[in-house]
């Protein structure tokens, strides 16, 4: 019931779109597809209807005037990890897509799952039927505001290269692969985890790092960054236990979608464990549609979307200005990619928001239980290690 009412009154006071409709315009810019975080999702969206097409509007976000609507297929996370899920996972996406491609779009975002639906020639085929779109995974995007939240989340809470041990779940994906690069390139300790035997070798073997594929192999850590939402690295208020420090609370840096770290298990481990979401950015000129009704069902606050939402807007912007972004490959994530990901988020305001846990603010970064913050900020050494990345 809630949930109907909810699409009902986004639609009513989505006038801007009512608008464009009167004007003969298209109604989208930029869709972001994706499918459902969990049963929480399906609750909160659809209640009890399932849409006959298989997918419906989600939230809608305004930049300027860049119209952006998310396009939620009615399939989870969980159900997309067997080969039946995934094959109709891949049918539902070209449907949307074709939704989006006569809504107007020219720029789609394959959003948290969706984004390794399409590889190799199923990724050609994609692109063949739809060739006036700009697919983009984000990645790109995320990549720069992950290391940001990080680097800053290491500095506040004093954990310095060289003395420090991180452990990177998930090390051999696009987002685990550039953060194991980039903290080993700083001079951090790490160790990477997960349960692919031969992205592990891979990493092992390119960065010089010690692998494993359980928590009881990772040993003591400092930190965590989670880079994957795979049952068989999810932190759990064990496993935590198991590789915190018994003297200090574990740093867990969560980009994974869903969260890595399960609110339900956070709840448990709280008082040995500060957690932040990551990956995502902060606009003051990102507005969602019925405002804070929307954000808080997406989980999130005034003004931050995802990071690779904000990628897909920044492109559809940049489209729109002339731009000649439709000549690069948004599937991949590189430095060329990022440096100009970089330039279009500077232009249209996006920037690292201020540190969240599940939404909420992260009063402290102090590692050390039952002692207060403390007031010493090592700026200038962030600052330098942000330019040796050339991110600032």
């Amino acid at each position: 019931m809630m949930a109907g009412i909810w699409r009902f009154f986004v639609s009513l006071f989505d006038w801007r779109t009512a608008c464009r409709k009167l004007t003969g315009r298209s109604l989208v810019d930029v869709v972001f597809i994706t499918n459902m975080r969990d049963e929480t999702d399906r609750k909160r969206y659809l209640g009890h209807w399932h849409p006959t097409s298989g997918h419906f509007n989600g939230p809608r976000y305004w930049l300027g005037d860049i119209s952006g609507r998310t396009r939620a297929l009615d399939i989870t996370t969980a159900e997309m990890w067997t080969i039946k899920g995934r094959r109709r996972a891949r049918e539902l996406f070209i449907s949307a897509t074709r939704w989006a491609e006569q809504n107007g779009a020219k720029v789609i975002l394959l959003a948290a799952g969706t984004k390794r639906l399409f590889e190799g020639d199923e990724l050609v085929d994609l692109k063949a039927r739809f060739p006036k779109i700009i697919f983009t995974i984000g990645d790109n995007g995320t990549v720069l505001l992950l290391i940001r939240e990080t680097l800053r989340a290491l500095q506040e809470a004093g954990l310095k290269p060289c003395y420090s041990r991180i452990a990177v779940l998930g090390p051999y994906g696009f987002l685990g692969e550039i953060m194991t690069k980039t903290l080993k390139g700083l001079g951090y300790e790490i160790v990477g985890a997960g349960p692919n035997p031969g992205g592990l070798e891979y990493i092992a073997r390119e960065y010089g790092i010690t692998t494993c594929r359980t928590f009881s192999e990772v040993g003591k850590v400092d930190a965590v960054v989670a880079c994957t939402h795979s049952p068989d690295v999810s932190l759990s208020a064990e496993g935590i236990n198991s590789v915190r420090r018994s003297d200090k609370k574990l740093l867990v840096i969560d980009v994974a979608e869903p969260s890595n770290l399960r609110y339900e298990e956070y709840l448990k481990c709280k008082e040995f464990v500060v957690r932040q979401d990551a990956g995502n950015a902060y606009s003051s000129r990102l507005e969602y549609v019925l405002g804070a009704i929307s954000y808080r069902m997406f989980r999130l606050t005034r003004g931050v979307t995802f990071g690779c939402f904000a990628e897909a807007l920044s492109l559809a912007s940049a489209l729109r200005k002339g731009d000649y972004v439709s000549k690069r490959d948004w599937m991949i994530v590189n430095d060329k990619n990022m440096e100009l990901v970089t330039r279009m988020f500077e232009r249209e305001s996006f920037a690292i928001p201020s540190a969240r846990c599940f939404g909420r603010p992260v009063k402290s970064f102090n590692l050390v239980p039952g002692e207060p913050k403390s007031q010493t900020r090592r700026a200038s050494a962030w600052k330098l290690a942000m330019q040796r990345l050339h991110i600032i």
